[in-house]
Formats: structure tokens, sequence, C-alpha cells
């Protein structure tokens, strides 16, 4: 009796232990206890240059989904130039996620230097049960640590959150695989679609995730995704090209030339994006424009977006939700952008697929076989390798990637590599709660 009471109280020690582990890394509190199954969606401003940033809250919406993890509840990686936390009133961290922004691309331009601009974003979290503050914060480019920009308390009770209805779009379930809080869902946005067009953006979405499940990971996981279509309709066919002097009346309100590069296509007022998806599930969206122009972007947790016709659109998709989706940095370093020293090399990238050997342990250093040489040549005899390469992230030196081509640095490439599939399937795994689960 004295063993089984023994064996029985070293089990129950393990199980509290792994308990704790898998709480302690995915934030694990109890989702019923602090938040209803609705989102609250934040709006606000991002203001300032490129010497001095602030955040403003703008306006609060009530919408119907939350789509998002109810056990994996904080941010355990670690990534973006900026997150936010939910604190409880005991100010503990009850929700926390991190996030990039046009904004913060735009502070690393040389207009930055010589202007002060303003931007819009909406930011999401589950709705509250009670009264909790949302607090930003910024990475300090100089040492890469995460300090506060702004604080803002959130009554759930408050009678100016809108509860009102942001549009009357249609969305088209395009794969529904199960429950959207155990499944990675990506909402495909419509913009520059007549009412006329709708269905050519039906047809789209569905080539859009043929183009997914192409591609690994995703092939692999495809149950482990649902996808969705917005069927948001535009006045007027296209979106803008402003060095061209061609402006449509589309309802992203997107445009090429971003930052003045040609091919850099966004929608630079993000509040309008999530005030279209206010009425879907989503935890990722990706805007199809409705052109055969070449151009895109992807920004971490904000959106990915890409054009429709072209005969890169498959590469320029899945490149763009690398970004969007994963957190995965650019990989080329000979295209013109309009960034000015966006890395510091005496910081470690958060990005896991960019080291600056700063703190590449952290990063594929036990990837790297025996035998090949660090730092690897840029030579077609390493292909297929995972090495050292110098050259990423907009700097030829420096900055390193893991492979010599990978879907992240050229659209030649055939896949994603090694290191950039690993945080693919890690971020699906995150959204699934395959990992907390397992308990790793």
């Amino acid at each position: 009796m004295k063993n089984y009471l023994h064996r029985a109280l070293r089990v129950a020690i393990i199980l509290c232990a792994l308990v704790i582990t898998s709480t302690t890394i995915y934030g694990g509190e109890r989702f019923d206890t602090h938040f209803t199954g609705e989102r609250l969606r934040l709006d606000v401003i991002f203001a300032g240059d490129a010497y001095s940033q602030s955040v403003f809250l703008e306006e609060l919406h009530r919408e119907p989904y939350w789509s998002g993890p109810r056990e994996n509840l904080t941010d355990p990686f670690n990534y973006g130039e900026y997150k936010y936390s939910v604190i409880d009133s005991s100010g503990k961290v009850i929700f926390s996620k991190g996030f990039n922004n046009l904004f913060q691309e735009w502070r690393t331009t040389a207009e930055a230097k010589i202007l002060k601009k303003a931007f819009n974003g909406s930011y999401h979290i589950p709705f509250p049960k009670e009264r909790v503050t949302v607090i930003f914060y910024e990475r300090i480019k100089e040492s890469g640590q995460f300090s506060e920009l702004g604080r803002f308390p959130v009554d759930p009770s408050d009678k100016l959150i809108s509860t009102g209805s942001q549009n009357q779009f249609k969305t088209d379930t395009i794969l529904y695989n199960g429950d959207p809080s155990v499944k990675l869902d990506i909402l495909f946005i419509a913009e520059g679609y007549t009412q006329d067009q709708m269905d050519k953006f039906k047809d789209d979405a569905l080539r859009f995730s043929r183009y997914l499940f192409d591609t690994e990971p995703y092939k692999s996981r495809k149950k482990d995704i649902n996808i969705w279509a917005l069927n948001s309709v535009s006045k007027e066919s296209g979106t803008d090209i402003p060095h061209k002097d061609i402006w449509k009346n589309t309802i992203l309100s997107s445009n090429f030339y971003t930052f003045r590069i040609d091919r850099y296509l966004t929608a630079p007022n993000h509040k309008i994006v999530a005030a279209a998806a206010s009425g879907s599930h989503f935890d990722a969206m990706y805007v199809i424009v409705n052109t055969d122009i070449y151009g895109g972007g992807g920004i971490y947790n904000f959106y990915g977006l890409s054009m429709s016709d072209h005969q890169l659109s498959a590469a320029v998709f899945v490149h763009e939700l690398g970004h969007s989706l994963a957190g995965l940095g650019d990989e080329y370093y000979s295209s013109a952008v309009a960034y000015e020293d966006f890395y510091n090399l005496k910081t470690e990238p958060w990005e896991p697929n960019l080291t600056t050997l700063v703190d590449f342990d952290s990063k594929w250093r036990d990837k790297i076989l025996s035998g090949t040489p660090v730092p690897t040549p840029n030579q077609e005899a390493y292909k297929g390798v995972t090495g050292l390469f110098e050259g990423g992230g907009y700097m030829s030196k420096g900055i390193y990637r893991p492979y010599l081509d990978c879907r992240m640095k050229s659209n030649s490439a055939e896949s994603f590599c090694p290191i950039c599939t690993e945080a693919i399937n890690k971020m699906i795994d995150f959204y699934t709660e395959k990992a907390y689960l397992r308990g790793e």
C-alpha cells in the first residue's frame, strides 16, 4: 500500500509539472474565465517619425467571432516589432500577440526623417468579461527588447463600444475542416472586384487555395486549415497606380507605389481592411487584388496582399503569406527597397530565418551538419544544404540566411527551406493547439 501511494504521488507530481510547464509556455489561462466567444477590435493610430512614435486609441468594436486559440492565449514566439498584452485587474497577462505594421516600415524610410505621419491600424483580442488593460509595446532597435508604448483601459460594459454591423458582405466557405478555435483560419478578402466580378473572385480564391496546398508544409497540414472568402464588393475594378495617375474606387483603397516603390502593393489604411473582415472568421487575412500587374506585400499579423492574375501569382502569394502568417523575413538583398538600415547588426533579428550571429544558438545552428563550412559559400555546390549564407534582410553583409535559395529569397525557388518550413509548422501548431496538447 505504501509503494502504491508513493507511485501515485510521483504520478501526480509529474502530471502537475506537465500542466504547469505547458501553461507557462503557452498561456493556458482558461478562456471562459476571462473571455466570451466574441472578438474586440481596437482601432488605434500610430503616429510619429523616424525618431519617436506614439500610439492612440480611436475606437472599440464588438465583433461576432473569436476564431483564435482558446488555450494558447499568450504568444510564445516573441516575434514582431510590436506586441500587445491584455492584463486583468490583478496585473496578470491573460492574452498577448506580436505584430508588425506599415507605420513601422515607413519609419525606416528616408521620408520619415523629415516628416511626421499617422497610420491607422486595428488589433483584435477575445472579448473580455471584466475590465482589462491593453498595453502596446515597441521593440527598441538598439537593444531588441520591448518597451511600453501606451496602455488603454477597456470596460466591456462601456456603451460606446460599437456593436453595429460594419457591412453586409457575404463570407463563403472554401474549405472547412472543423472548429475555428482549433484550426488555422485563412480569410481571402476581395479587393477591386465589382459585384459583377464576384464569380471571378470565388474562382480566384479557389485557385489561391490550390496554390497553398501545392506548397509544403501546407500540403501536409491541409486538415488543420479552414479557408474562407469574403465577398467585399468594390465600385470599380482594379487598384490605384499613383505613379501612372490611375485611381480606382475600391473597397480597401489599395495601391501600388507604397513608399514610392512601383511593385509594393498595400492597403495603407488597415482599419478599412479590418472593418471589411469584421463579420468573418480569421486568424490570418489575405487580400487578393484584382489586377494582372506584379506586386504585393506581407506584414506579420497584419495582412498579406498580392495580385490575382499574373504568371507569378502563386509564388508571390506563398511568399507574402510567409511574412504575414509565420513572421518570416525577406532573404533577398539585391532588390530595390525604400528601407534604410532596416536591421541593427548588433542585435539578433526576431525573424526565425535570419541571423546576425549575435544569438545564433537560438536559431538553426544545430541544424547545420558537421562538415558544412560556416559561413557557407553562396555557390551552387551548396544548393539544398542548410548552412549559413551571407546576405538577407535587404543587406549583403553582416546578416545571414539558412539556404542558398528559398521561397523567402526568390520567386524561382522550388520550395521553402527546412528552417522556414519548421517555422510555418510551429505557427500552424500554435493556432491548432497541437503544441499545447502535446505539452511541448
